[in-house]
């Protein structure tokens, strides 16, 4: 019988936030839970995956056109069907996955964003909190079209001056930032446009850019808020607290014990 301990639970749940997930962003979220900024080992991942499938918490599947396997949690451990690997969105999920475990690694917690209110409201990819810095992500494998981008453009203004959101940061292809760049420097008013960033993370196929990326080159205070944003920006940023223990199941995921041995995975 395998024996399941909180850890595994709290990367079950992270599982079904980001839904889908291939063992390169297990490796970094495993590594977040046992307080570390760096990922476990490939090997280690698979080891902890295959513990989890023999528990009945997760399951994979290794689609023809995916270069790596694809893990989610199973129905009996979060109550809804299993993905459908064969849909459009599937590579985009991936890539939030990969973001998301990147920004746990550097203790910042990850939760959905809140669903759209109506057709002119637009739900970002995740939202990801780091002491009072509040950053909504985006991932952008493909750019859209001029009068949606106006649409969210005018949505992340209204955010960045109403509802206490630090940043925008958008992980994008390089097709994609250079049209990101583009529409926010149209429809972003000027006194908010500084704290919506983009920054190429990916390849064309949907794949984070080099396997041992550091994360902090991309992601977070020393990351993506420095390379388009102001000094005021920055130094909000610096002046944030670390993250608190993981958050409750719901509201968000984040990192717990700092002081957890690497082996205990």
């Amino acid at each position: 019988m395998v024996q399941v301990t909180e850890r595994d639970l709290a990367m079950v749940e992270w599982l079904g936030v980001v839904r889908l997930a291939e063992v390169d962003a297990i490796r970094w979220a495993l590594g977040a839970m046992l307080g570390s900024a760096e990922p476990i080992s490939t090997r280690k991942a698979q080891h902890w995956v295959m513990r989890m499938v023999e528990a009945g918490l997760v399951a994979r599947a290794r689609p023809t056109f995916q270069g790596a396997s694809i893990v989610w949690a199973t129905h009996d451990a979060i109550g809804r069907q299993p993905p459908n690997l064969f849909r459009q969105t599937t590579r985009h999920e991936v890539a939030v996955a990969a973001v998301s475990a990147r920004y746990l690694a550097l203790g910042y917690t990850w939760k959905r964003d809140r669903r759209p209110v109506s057709h002119l409201d637009h739900q970002a990819d995740g939202v990801a909190t780091y002491g009072d810095c509040v950053e909504l992500v985006e991932v952008e494998l493909t750019a859209k079209s001029s009068p949606r981008y106006r649409l969210i453009c005018e949505n992340h203004s209204m955010r960045l001056a109403r509802d206490g959101i630090s940043l925008v940061v958008y992980f994008c292809t390089a097709d994609a930032d250079r049209v990101v760049t583009i529409e926010a420097d149209r429809f972003i008013f000027r006194t908010e446009r500084p704290r919506l960033v983009s920054t190429i993370a990916f390849d064309k196929r949907g794949h984070w850019l080099g396997s041992t990326l550091d994360p902090r080159a991309t992601i977070g205070p020393s990351g993506a808020g420095r390379r388009r944003g102001d000094d005021a920006i920055n130094r909000k940023l610096e002046k944030t607290t670390s993250a608190t223990s993981m958050a409750q199941f719901g509201t968000g995921i984040g990192v717990g014990n700092r002081t957890a041995r690497a082996g205990d995975t």
